[in-house]
């Protein structure tokens, strides 16, 4: 979404991260996503680092101005123990000894943060979203998503609406256009995708 709102151009290369292509472990040997590769070679492979590279060029819609200290060890704390605790309760099979539940009573903590800032404000950043919004909200939806039934039923009626209200924003429905995987000797793709 920052390089969607900042109107960077990249060559978009889909990938299924079940069949990661050789060139993307070439890159970042992490393999995990997103992987930026600059042209001056340079490789950005944090979610957040790319915010900060997208909107350190552009910031039109003015994501950073009032971020401040409090916002940002929000974004810390979903970027770290919510998200911990997210993979567990949303992919639990994947890890040894993972109890489902105990892992969405302990992400829960972190929604009910949300929820407190959100019952005397409309956004995490205050009257408009900024970039607090953008790097947490997509991490929520994922959480909703392991669940819908019980996140959709549950306490947390200020996120509720704040995430409806988040996953329609236009920059995020242009942002996750459906793209082919993309393949060696693939046509380029540029993003952000055309208007």
């Amino acid at each position: 979404m920052a390089i969607t709102v900042s109107d960077q151009k990249c060559e978009w290369r889909e990938v299924l991260l079940r069949d990661k292509p050789s060139a993307m472990i070439d890159a970042s040997a992490k393999g995990t996503v997103p992987v930026l590769v600059l042209q001056n070679g340079a490789v950005i492979d944090e979610s957040l680092s790319v915010m900060d590279w997208a909107l350190s060029s552009n910031d039109p819609q003015h994501w950073l101005v009032g971020y401040d200290t409090e916002q940002k060890a929000l974004v810390e704390t979903c970027d770290g123990s919510f998200k911990f605790h997210l993979d567990r309760y949303k992919y639990s099979t994947r890890y040894n000894d993972a109890d489902r539940l105990a892992h969405r009573t302990e992400a829960s903590k972190f929604v009910s943060i949300l929820d407190d800032i959100l019952r005397i404000q409309p956004f995490l950043h205050g009257a408009r979203a900024g970039y607090s919004d953008y790097a947490i909200f997509p991490f929520i939806r994922q959480f909703r998503i392991a669940d819908p039934d019980w996140f959709d039923n549950s306490q947390y009626s200020d996120v509720i609406a704040w995430l409806t209200k988040c996953v329609s924003f236009a920059v995020f429905q242009r942002s996750m256009a459906k793209r082919a995987p993309w393949r060696p000797n693939h046509p380029i793709d540029l993003f952000p995708p055309s208007q």
